[in-house]
């Protein structure tokens, strides 16, 4: 009886996985535990044009992730008394940043990182030219949610990220893209970089093409190069002239972050194995749990989830799955407890997970999906839930 009931469980496991991704999407992705990777695997093409496979070690703009890399970046700064989680971020900006509705309640690093500090994507976060500071973007009244006070509501926002990033430039005195190099990607080994600029030549000519699915180049067609200028910016590019702090957005510290799925896992790692790597101590166990520890939970009416996607964030992490009514975030499908984050942007859908009570975790990337592509059972796409479903099959 037993038998046949085991085997009737796994037959209904294997009714309801996810459909494998559709003809043109390349992916690539690896499953690892405390030690090591433990399974991976890639199919498509890194380029078309030029016929190059995509391989686990292809970097590639990971979106959103991007957050998580940085907050661990800000926690080092933090254990290091650069930064305060809860002091008022003006203090590091040169200037105040207030929501003008509520002109006496302070905006913090904490509430940046965890999407509480009523900033909203109501202004072109990502199209903050060289030359034009943050200052001036934000003072459309646009940026800000008029309703809802700071600490008292979650709502994603990219544009805090570029905030975070000009308040680490200005208390540190180093160029965003360079300091996250010194604080996280030399520290860990990872051949990886904001807007190409640390990357190593060899990155550089591996980096992953994002498609459009009719095969449109959305980003990335490198060809092998660096950038002719690796920011937004006017007809010339000079960065020499910037004052550090002016604009946190310039190296898109909200998404611009190329990496492998390789490298990926080994950020899972560290925060598998409570802040060390190869031995060496990079975060505080404490400054682990402030990054996963939910600082939002959403119980109804406190958050925008975006259709049950976002229903517990801690700093710059989502965790997930929540039990409450309007809530949809059941990635793998067996109510497993993780934290990380997905990334969604110019065709491309990814995510790195940890799962901290098995000790495993999975990093994944699809390209050319194009913006809407098929949705899954839960709130993530079709091509997610497959890509996570690996997990299932060789970390548990």
């Amino acid at each position: 009886m037993r038998m046949l009931l085991a085997l009737m469980t796994l037959l209904a496991g294997c009714a309801t996985l996810p459909e494998a991704p559709a003809p043109g999407v390349a992916y690539a992705w690896v499953s690892f535990d405390r030690d090591g990777l433990t399974a991976s695997g890639a199919s498509g093409f890194a380029d078309r044009a030029r016929g190059r496979a995509l391989t686990i070690d292809d970097p590639a703009r990971v979106a959103s992730i991007t957050k998580l890399v940085v907050a661990i970046g800000a926690m080092r700064m933090v254990e290091a008394g650069q930064l305060d989680l809860d002091r008022d971020v003006s203090d590091y900006l040169g200037w105040t940043l207030r929501n003008a509705s509520f002109p006496d309640r302070p905006i913090t690093l904490r509430l940046l990182l965890s999407h509480r500090s009523s900033l909203q994507d109501e202004i072109e976060y990502w199209a903050i030219p060289l030359g034009t500071t943050l200052r001036q973007a934000l003072a459309n009244p646009a940026a800000f949610d008029p309703v809802h006070p700071p600490g008292s509501h979650f709502r994603y926002a990219n544009l805090g990220f570029p905030v975070i990033a000009s308040a680490m430039e200005r208390a540190s005195g180093e160029r965003f893209d360079r300091l996250m190099e010194r604080l996280v990607l030399r520290p860990l080994a990872l051949d990886a970089c904001f807007n190409w600029t640390t990357c190593s030549d060899a990155a550089i000519a591996r980096a992953a093409v994002l498609y459009a699915p009719d095969g449109t180049v959305l980003r990335d067609d490198q060809q092998g190069r660096r950038p002719d200028c690796p920011v937004l910016a006017p007809p010339e590019c000079d960065l020499a002239g910037y004052r550090l702090g002016d604009n946190g957005a310039l190296f898109s510290p909200q998404g611009g972050l190329r990496i492998s799925v390789r490298d990926l896992a080994v950020i899972g790692r560290l925060l598998l194995n409570g802040g060390r790597h190869g031995g060496e101590r990079i975060l505080n166990e404490a400054s682990v749990r402030a990054i996963a520890t939910p600082a939002w939970r959403f119980d109804g009416a406190n958050g925008e989830t975006d259709n049950g996607f976002y229903c517990a964030y801690g700093l710059a992490v989502q965790a997930l799955p929540v039990d409450q009514a309007g809530c949809n975030d059941d990635l793998f499908g067996d109510g497993r407890r993780v934290f990380g984050h997905a990334g969604d942007a110019y065709g491309l859908r990814a995510g790195l997970w940890v799962d901290p009570a098995r000790g495993v975790g999975i990093a994944y990337y699809a390209t050319g999906n194009g913006a809407d592509p098929p949705r899954g059972r839960s709130a993530y796409r079709a091509i997610e839930e497959w890509l996570a479903a690996r997990l299932g099959r060789s970390g548990s």
